[in-house]
């Protein structure tokens, strides 16, 4: 091990475990995810991984969600739901592009261990991929230019699931011009008819 251990407790030492486990998955990938390589990392010892986490997936899934739940993306309030729906979905697009493809390509094994796809580990693990959309959904009900009674989770989900399939077809950020097609050819006459 490098250095010294330095010693944390509560919430320190979980964080440093989870940044630490979440590194190791981005940079060697589920399949090369050990124990003992996160508590070098975190400069501490396995024995104190397993006491917080039984096995390798449970460790995994924390670190999944750990981060997620510390980098939300925020809902823009342009004032317009076509304005949010585009930052929204630059934002994704630009700022979670690599790390969209990265990761499903990462946690492939430990989906195929858990006998699920990526979309669904993500559910399981707790993970919304959509967060910061229903807040856009809701302020434009407000504005009236929707009726969210009338729109169906899955119409609500469908600008990411767009993008989703973008990024995942292209393994790039989406284009200015495939976002307002996106938009402007499906969504918006969809949601606004």
């Amino acid at each position: 091990m490098t250095g010294l251990k330095t010693r944390r407790r509560g919430t320190t030492l979980d964080d440093a475990l989870l940044a630490a486990a979440w590194d190791e998955l981005l940079e060697k990938g589920y399949e090369n995810l050990t124990m003992e390589s996160v508590a070098e990392r975190a400069n501490t010892s396995r024995p104190v991984i397993a006491r917080r986490w039984a096995d390798r997936p449970s460790l995994a899934k924390a670190a999944i969600h750990h981060w997620h739940a510390r980098h939300p993306l925020a809902a823009p309030d342009t004032g317009s739901l076509r304005g949010d729906l585009m930052a929204y979905l630059e934002d994704k697009s630009t700022n979670r592009a690599e790390l969209m493809t990265l990761l499903r390509v990462r946690v492939a094994a430990l989906a195929q261990e858990a006998q699920t796809t990526p979309a669904q580990l993500f559910e399981l693990i707790g993970v919304d991929l959509t967060s910061g959309l229903d807040q856009i959904w809701e302020r434009a009900d407000k504005r009236g230019e929707v009726d969210l009674s009338l729109l169906h989770p899955r119409i609500r989900a469908l600008p990411f699931i767009l993008i989703a399939a973008e990024l995942t077809r292209t393994q790039q950020p989406v284009p200015h011009q495939t976002i307002e097609e996106i938009l402007d050819i499906v969504v918006l006459p969809l949601v606004t008819r």
